[in-house]
């Protein structure tokens, strides 16, 4: 067995960031900027009113004092009119501001007499409620650089310019191998001797958090050559592959033989830790396989820990999760020789380790908010030391 820091690093190191593709703007929400992108135009794209009110030359009003209405522009309207200094035009929110006039007073500003307009903003400056051309950002001008996360404020950003397609380092393909002789469907009757299989809805979940979507799921019995059979169809479709169950050394556990009869090369099998002791991970030219232990609780920390490092790794974004330093609620004593991964709850204070550690019981986890990390040489943790936890969230 090797420690988890050493486990770590080997993933660390074995992991090669995916080629950039060019994806279209609404498919690439988390993904990481590969190339810069610049404005193709003035955005906004004319002058533009900010108000429902009406537009005049500010000069012109000064001037004149009471301004004559006459028409009016809608938000949209192509019509491209110019107007007399002694004359002001109905607008709208969003409307091109027509020319001959530069500034906007909102409709709760101005009185209308017999078709003259009368406005009494004393605080109204010259070009007032207009936004102006390129106000936003101009032709040619830097808009998000490579390396920016594509959230949902910087999509919204560049579909605003008129951007439709970006360089991104894409989301990594997964597909989802779950064996096991003993799995049932979730909805369908239970036999004597059989569990509901819940690995494949977990990860599943934890992978769309990731937004990674494209996510395929494979079922093996616990035979030699149909597990063989699915871990090569997978390997075809997958840039990684994650195995739960028949990742051990009992009679009907498969996984690290058909890894090899597949070429996979073995990079490390069983960590010094628990829960997941018996996590195994290969690598097939740039593609990875994580075999995880079959019990839930395992999976899921095993996934947190190691597979969401490689995943992130790959899209070239920030690796891990994000890890404190906080004092405990309550006291906690193992044995020496292995790392724990606790499930606990962070109140934002204090890290309260929850009961139901065992890894078949998942109840604990569905109220995690962290995992708490108690290194292999230490045998217990006082209540108010400081420990570490990686944040789930």
């Amino acid at each position: 067995m090797i420690s988890v820091d050493e486990a770590k690093k080997i993933i660390q190191q074995e992991v090669n960031t995916l080629d950039p593709v060019l994806q279209n703007l609404s498919q690439s929400a988390g993904m990481l900027l590969a190339a810069d992108v610049f404005a193709i135009m003035d955005i906004p794209a004319f002058n533009q009113s900010s108000m429902d009110g009406y537009a005049f030359s500010f000069n012109g009003w000064q001037a004149n004092n009471k301004l004559q209405i006459e028409g009016e522009i809608p938000a949209g309207s192509n019509e491209t009119i110019s107007y007399s200094p002694e004359k002001v035009v109905r607008i709208f929110t969003g409307a091109a501001v027509p020319d001959g006039t530069d500034t906007v007073v909102m409709q709760e500003k101005v009185i209308v007499e017999n078709g003259m307009l009368i406005i009494e903003d004393e605080k109204l400056k010259q070009g007032g409620n207009v936004r102006l051309k390129g106000s936003e950002i101009k032709t040619g001008e830097l808009a998000l650089a490579a390396g920016t996360i594509l959230s949902p404020a910087a999509i919204g950003f560049l579909a605003g310019i008129g951007i439709t397609q970006v360089q991104v380092y894409p989301k990594p393909t997964v597909s989802i191998i779950v064996t096991g002789k003993e799995l049932q469907q979730p909805g369908q009757p239970l036999q004597h001797g059989q569990v509901y299989e819940s690995n494949s809805a977990t990860l599943t979940a934890a992978l769309e958090q990731l937004h990674i979507g494209h996510v395929k799921i494979f079922w093996a019995d616990d035979d030699l050559a149909i597990l063989k059979q699915v871990l090569q169809d997978a390997l075809t479709e997958s840039d990684v592959v994650l195995l739960t169950g028949g990742v051990s050394v009992g009679d009907y556990d498969f996984v690290l033989e058909a890894s090899n009869l597949c070429g996979i090369t073995q990079l490390f099998h069983k960590i010094k830790q628990r829960p997941g002791k018996p996590l195994y991970f290969g690598k097939k030219e740039r593609q990875l396989v994580f075999g995880l232990p079959g019990n839930p609780s395992s999976v899921l920390t095993c996934f947190y820990e190691y597979v969401i490092p490689a995943l992130q790794q790959l899209s070239c974004v920030a690796t891990g999760l994000k890890t404190l330093q906080v004092p405990l609620a309550k006291a906690i004593e193992k044995p020496a020789g292995l790392t724990h991964f606790l499930k606990g709850f962070y109140d934002g204070e204090k890290a309260m380790p929850l009961n139901a550690q065992e890894s078949y019981r998942l109840s604990s986890f569905a109220r995690a908010n962290c995992l708490i990390k108690i290194d292999e040489d230490i045998i217990c943790c006082s209540e108010g030391e400081n420990v570490e936890i990686h944040l789930l969230s």
